[in-house]
Formats: C-alpha cells, structure tokens, sequence
C-alpha cells in the first residue's frame, strides 16, 4: 500500500475516533427510553428494508463463491427473512432489558456523614472487530448503544455490503430517536490497514472486542495499544467423579460434546475417575459412536477402549472444534482439577459429582470464567445466564469475565453525597 493510501486511513479513522468520542458523551446521558426507542426503530428498519439488505448480501455471497468460500462459511454469512427477523426481534429483546447505566449500589454512611457509593457508567467507546457474521453488527450496535456506549465496527471483507446495509438501519435508527448518527459507525473499507489504524486509537477508543478465529484474536491482542476483551480458545473439560451418577453423567458429557461441535463453550477434554471409569466408559462408547464423535484417549483410557486413537500430549492442548473428543483417566479430584489449571483455557470447565465437598473445591479452586456442577458446558451463554444477550465471553480477569452482556460493557465510579462536609 502506497504512503498516501495508508495516510487516508489514518485520516479517516481518526476522524471517526473523534466523532465517537464526541457521540460517547452525548450516549452517556441519554436516556433509556431514547435509546430503546432507537433499538425499536432499528428493527422496524430492518423488517422494512429487508429486500433491500438481501439484495446488497447477494452481493457479498456472489464474491463469496467466486472467492472460494466453503459452504459453511456462505451459510453463515447468508440473509433470509427468518434471519433478519431474529436480528429485529434481538434488538427488541435488548431494549426490553433492564438499563445498567446509573444504577447506584452499596450506597453508605461513613463515620463522617458522607454518604459514599457506586455509580454504574458507560465505558465510553468500543471498537468491535469481527467475521463472517453480519448479525454481529447488529448485535454489537444493540449492546453497546443500550449500555450508553458508542461504538466503531470493522466487520469482515466477506460480508462488506451486508454490514454497510445494516449500517444504514442502525443509523437511520439512531436519527429517529434523536441520537447522535456516530453513535454507532461501520468501517466502509475493507482494507486491513483499517484495523490496525483503530488498534492505536487509544486517544478515542476505551476498549477492543474481538470476535472471531484464533488468528485475528492474536493480532489484535499483540498489537492493540487499547485494553482488548478477549478469548483464544475454548478447551473446556468435563469431570465425572467417582461420585457421580453414572446417568447424569453420561447425559451432561454426551450434550456438552455433541449439542453443537463448532462453539467455544464445546467440551473437548473429557476426564474420568479411576473409580468410575470402567463403568462410565463403557457407558459413554456407544453413544458416541451413534454420533461419529472420534475418541482419542490416554494409556489407562485404551485399557478400556484398546481401539481408540492414543491422545498425545497436543491433544490435551487442542480445541477441536469438531467431531473429535480427548480422554484421560485420572487418579481423583487433585489430578483433575491440575489437568484443568494446567491444560484449560480458563474458559468453562464442569464437574459430575454427588459429592457436595467435592463440588465445593472444584468451583473454588478450577481457575475459570465459568465453572459448573452437574450440567452441561454448552449453557455458558450470555443468554443462558439471563443477561438477555452477549458480546462474547471473556477468559480475561479485568475486566470482565465469562459472558459480556449489558453490565461487563459498563464500569463502576465511585460517588460520594455530603451536605456541606468538609474533612477535619
């Protein structure tokens, strides 16, 4: 790229740093009912112009497949009434939400007289970074603009005309609730250098999320000069104690693995007591040959099921992703949970026990963003959880963990009422 094209990048995305910053301050003391009539607006848009917004995705599929994209990806990327009609009906579903920003908590007398609290605020701007789906725009745009933020998305190349047809919803969406139309901006190139332009703006972005492979989440975490919320990988684990019921336990693995195959929150690592292993194994065989799941398993995992694959030592380091399911027999509880805190992701990670105690140690001391008891990986969702919605799932500790919802796009201030008191 020659100097004069990488300086109008530049240009143009400092220039929507500012006009975000500037639509950040007017977003932070609007209120609710501005934006979820924004939100409403937005869907209406969208049902309205949804020959439109299909017209301008045939675009993006017909490149698609001249380009050489698989079937799964031209499936994820595609439009269809049914789906545009899940798009409005989240937005509607986000403005139903409870709004976080300004609510006070933990407000208290000090010895003094002060009364000193906490007030729930925007975190002012969000770069979102995503591909493939164009959904996300609309459910990053919904998100950030109920939480009070503004917002800069930089989808994929592959969905260019879908996302800048939604961008016209969203924005015209904005208009007619009378907030400001930069409140949420879509990145129009699809050159690369845009994201690493955004990447730098840390005079106007507060924080980065990326959705998307692997590959672009380590990008943007080595070179973002902003606070990224992110995840790499999901290797999440299911353990089935020796105290476990053998049907609860076969029915919570069986879900966590094969319920979808292509999600973070899939399990991928399946560990199993000694004590139980003979049993539970023989239990689990069959219905995972009735799926076509491959098993991969350790040296005492083989003694029981000799024609499996041997797992190596990547496995226990592997996502999957797929049909593809790594066993290891351990020892008890201790050797569980050290498999976990040195092979996990620090993504979502379960046990199957009766053993009160034992469930105890395993939520305190499984160093995850998720940790469960009797129940499936798969309902690590913002979703599932009641936060109406998610951003992503954080496997960071500051600063949000799990699922980002309304809440984890928003920070805490301190607030302090007094009438006239002054320190002596």
């Amino acid at each position: 790229m020659s100097d004069t094209a990488n300086d109008d990048i530049h240009k143009m995305m400092q220039e929507m740093g500012h006009q975000a910053r500037a639509a950040s301050r007017e977003l932070a003391r609007a209120e609710s009912g501005a934006k979820n009539a924004a939100l409403t607006a937005m869907a209406e848009l969208i049902e309205q112009r949804a020959d439109q917004l299909m017209t301008e995705n045939r675009k993006d599929l017909e490149a698609g497949e001249r380009n050489g994209l698989d079937a799964a990806m031209l499936d994820r990327l595609a439009f269809t009434p049914e789906r545009l009609g899940v798009m409005a009906e989240g937005l509607r579903q986000i403005a139903a939400l409870p709004d976080p920003v300004g609510a006070i908590s933990d407000l208290n007398y000090r010895p003094s007289g002060i009364q000193v609290g906490r007030m729930r605020v925007p975190l002012g701007v969000i770069g979102i970074i995503f591909e493939s789906r164009p959904n996300v725009t609309v459910d990053a745009a919904g998100l950030c603009l109920k939480s009070g933020n503004a917002a800069i998305l930089r989808g994929g190349s592959e969905a260019i005309h879908s996302n800048q047809a939604l961008a016209g919803c969203i924005r015209d969406g904005l208009a007619a609730a009378g907030l400001p139309a930069n409140a949420v901006q879509v990145i129009a190139t699809t050159d690369r250098a845009a994201v690493g332009a955004l990447l730098r703006l840390k005079d106007h972005v507060d924080v980065i999320v990326p959705r998307g492979g692997k590959g672009l989440i380590a990008r943007v975490s080595e070179e973002s000069l902003i606070p990224v919320i992110k995840h790499l990988d999901g290797i999440c684990h299911v353990y089935i104690d020796d105290h476990a019921q053998l049907d609860k336990a076969t029915r919570v693995t069986v879900n966590a693995k094969t319920q979808r195959y292509g999600t973070c929150n899939t399990l991928e690592t399946l560990l199993v007591a000694e004590g139980i292993a003979p049993r539970a194994l023989k239990a689990l065989r069959p219905l995972f040959d009735e799926k076509g799941v491959e098993l991969r398993g350790c040296p005492r995992t083989r003694a029981f099921l000799p024609d499996i694959a041997q797992a190596t030592d990547a496995d226990w380091d592997t996502e999957y992703l797929a049909p593809v399911l790594s066993i290891r027999v351990v020892a008890g509880l201790d050797e569980a949970i050290e498999h976990i805190n040195t092979h996990g992701s620090q993504h979502t990670d379960s046990i199957i026990t009766e053993d009160y105690t034992r469930a105890r140690r395993f939520l305190r001391e499984v160093d995850s963003s998720s940790v469960m008891v009797n129940t499936s990986t798969r309902f690590a969702d913002g979703f599932e959880y009641g936060l109406g919605a998610e951003i992503g799932i954080s496997t960071d500790k500051l600063h949000a963990r799990g699922p980002v919802g309304l809440e984890g796009l928003t920070t805490l201030k301190f607030i302090v009422l007094g009438d006239g008191h002054v320190r002596g």
